[in-house]
């Protein structure tokens, strides 16, 4: 298990494994964004969380139990009580389901297709789990416990809702899925080439052929022209300030925005434009 405090931001791609994670943070709010290898049930003990999957946002509190499920690109804000915001993060990871699915024979049997994430009623079961972790989030704890406490959880999940086996033995890898629907509700998030070429189904070959039949551009011409677009529309009718506004939209930093900005444009974002 991991105890995280202060965890940096650049962290996007989580290596996928059982891993038990205390996060914590301090500060006023924290902003990010990160792929989700792994299923990820989370639980907020101190202070506040919005997050975005695609462009659908959602609101979360102290006390809220959270699923999220794999392959999903995320954008979050999250904000302290007291000065400090604190979850617990557990990611369930392949391995441990697949050994499961045979140890067990759970298989998924239907369709279950919710939300990408799912606010999970709070039970007395779920608290004393979350309850039971205490004792091992302050050290380094031998895997096997680590998987064991996963495996506990899986069971427990399933007991709470039964339909959550068809989300967790789901072993399939992303379908084949409408590439313009898709880019124009994740443009923003600032993942590789070859990440939307795995999320929409694709090898990198073929996204960047169906890319160019949708498009008739490039991926990255295209990315850098939707972003420049919505951060125009975000600064001269919103009137946001462009430092509030590049890093949502998927630059690293100001100055390359603020260049990428001006040459689209001919003038620089934090000039009028008349």
């Amino acid at each position: 298990m991991e105890c995280k405090n202060d965890i940096s931001e650049k962290a996007k791609d989580a290596a996928t494994g059982p891993r038990i994670v205390l996060n914590t943070y301090s500060g006023n709010t924290i902003e990010g964004e990160a792929f989700l290898a792994d299923h990820v049930f989370s639980y907020i003990l101190q202070g506040k969380q919005d997050l975005w999957l695609a462009d659908q946002k959602y609101a979360y509190r102290e006390g809220d139990f959270r699923f999220f499920r794999r392959n999903q690109l995320t954008k979050y804000v999250k904000s302290t009580s007291d000065g400090r915001f604190r979850s617990i993060a557990v990611h369930i990871d392949q391995y441990t389901l697949k050994e499961m699915s045979e140890q067990y024979g759970l298989k998924a049997d239907g369709v279950f297709n919710p939300n990408a994430t799912l606010l999970i009623q709070s039970s007395a079961l779920l608290k004393g789990y979350i309850d039971s972790l205490a004792p091992y989030l302050q050290q380094q704890t031998d895997e096997r416990i680590v998987t064991l406490k996963i495996r506990e959880l899986v069971l427990l999940l399933i007991q709470h809702n039964p339909a959550f086996k068809n989300i967790l033995f789901d072993f399939n890898e992303p379908g084949k899925i409408d590439i313009e629907a898709f880019m124009n509700s994740h443009y923003r998030y600032n993942v590789s080439i070859d990440r939307f070429a795995f999320l929409t189904g694709r090898s990198l070959s073929g996204f960047k052929r169906d890319f160019e039949k949708q498009f008739h551009t490039s991926p990255g011409r295209w990315l850098l022209q939707r972003r420049l677009d919505a951060a125009r529309f975000m600064i001269e009718q919103r009137k946001e300030k462009p430092s509030d506004v590049y890093l949502d939209l998927g630059f690293e930093d100001l100055s390359h925005f603020s260049f990428a900005y001006k040459k689209a444009f001919g003038y620089a974002p934090n000039k009028k434009h008349s």
